[in-house]
């Protein structure tokens, strides 16, 4: 459900998603804040919002990260023009990197 939400806020990206989508990581459960996926989602959610210290913030919280979660991060400082974050980024991968990774790297 919270996966969701969050991508639904972030396709809106409007005053009320943004605030929903908050709200909604505010107020998440101590169940779900290890969920890789739900985590994730709300990264994705806070980088079109142009959240990018939210994100980072949501993002160390993850213990494990996967490429998933490296490619919402990567796409985001993309998205909000902060190339050298995502250059830093990109070099700190400790995962098998696949095309899809460096197209948004690169691109």
């Amino acid at each position: 459900m919270y996966t969701t939400a969050f991508n639904v806020c972030a396709k809106l990206a409007n005053d009320r998603a943004m605030k929903i989508g908050n709200k909604l990581l505010d107020e998440l459960p101590d169940n779900c804040k290890n969920n890789t996926a739900i985590l994730t989602s709300a990264i994705h959610m806070l980088m079109k919002f142009g959240n990018t210290h939210n994100a980072e913030r949501v993002f160390e919280l993850i213990q494990k990260k996967d490429v998933i979660t490296y490619g919402a991060m990567l796409k985001g400082y993309v998205d909000n023009d902060m190339f050298e974050k995502a250059l830093d980024l990109f070099e700190q991968m400790n995962l098998v990197t696949n095309d899809a990774l460096y197209t948004t790297a690169f691109n």
